[in-house]
């Protein structure tokens, strides 16, 4: 695959992915289809989606509890289901526009109503930010606010320059999962960043794979596998500035290894 310069995205690993990459991963996907229960106003995968990846951020909700109320009206409180319906409206908006600049921020405005405050919804943070383990310590540094502008600005750049390139279905994987990763390093939301880089990941492979995309289970074996997904992210070090990719393999392996193992299930 050829692709004009990127700026912040490396191929650098893809060789060695492509060695370890499942080899049925287009048969795997191929398989895919909507869930039965699923109907004109109710998508079973997006609440898959929109429930493991906010039980990943350590939100207390289960599916069989989110469909009841998604699907049949079930009323729960309030505080139970309104930021994983929040992240359920982004993923539908995701689904009828374009993977851009613009629509990302819209995006965040939407999976984060209730998570922040209005006028930090779809807007970069303007402070240091340092993501923490429970017992206190500081597992990752952000970018700073005086780098970040440039450095999603990058990353928007190198999204144009690969969803305009024609690719393999694994290349595709590989780049999805590069975003993800890229994204959370950055940190650019005050919150929300975990959601936002998930649902990218997702969007990027439907605007290049189709609507199948959509129903890839990637959060919920990202939930599964969590302290396996934490690690990852944190092999690359703790300072954005001195961040290694070629640390990245374990995680960009997640995205395909999951698929390949839900179509056997």
């Amino acid at each position: 695959m050829a692709t004009e310069k990127l700026q912040i995205i490396s191929d650098e690993l893809l060789p060695v992915y492509l060695e370890h990459v499942p080899a049925n991963l287009q048969a795997s996907f191929d398989a895919l289809h909507d869930a039965e229960i699923s109907t004109d106003t109710f998508s079973f995968y997006t609440s898959v989606s929109s429930v493991f990846s906010s039980k990943i951020e350590g939100e207390e909700i289960e599916l069989d509890s989110y469909i009841k109320h998604k699907k049949f009206r079930i009323e729960f409180l309030p505080d139970y289901t309104r930021k994983i319906d929040d992240l359920y409206n982004a993923y539908i908006f995701a689904k009828t526009h374009d993977l851009n600049e613009k629509n990302i921020a819209e995006a965040h405005e939407l999976l984060s109503k209730h998570i922040v405050a209005k006028q930090y919804q779809g807007k970069f943070r303007t402070h240091n930010m340092y993501v923490s383990t429970t017992d206190g310590r500081i597992e990752y540094v952000a970018a700073s606010p005086f780098e970040l502008s440039a450095e999603i600005k990058k990353l928007h750049d190198d999204i144009v320059v690969l969803l305009n390139t024609e690719m393999s279905i694994e290349e595709t994987f590989f780049y999805a999962s590069f975003i993800h990763l890229v994204f959370v390093k950055i940190h650019p939301w005050n919150d929300g960043n975990g959601r936002s880089a998930r649902l990218i990941e997702k969007w990027f492979l439907a605007q290049k794979l189709g609507e199948k995309a959509w129903f890839v289970e990637s959060e919920k074996n990202y939930y599964q596998q969590h302290q396996t997904y934490y690690k990852n992210i944190r092999r690359l070090g703790i300072e954005y500035p001195e961040l290694d990719y070629k640390q990245a393999l374990p995680f960009l392996l997640m995205l395909p290894t999951s698929l390949n193992q839900d179509a056997q299930d």
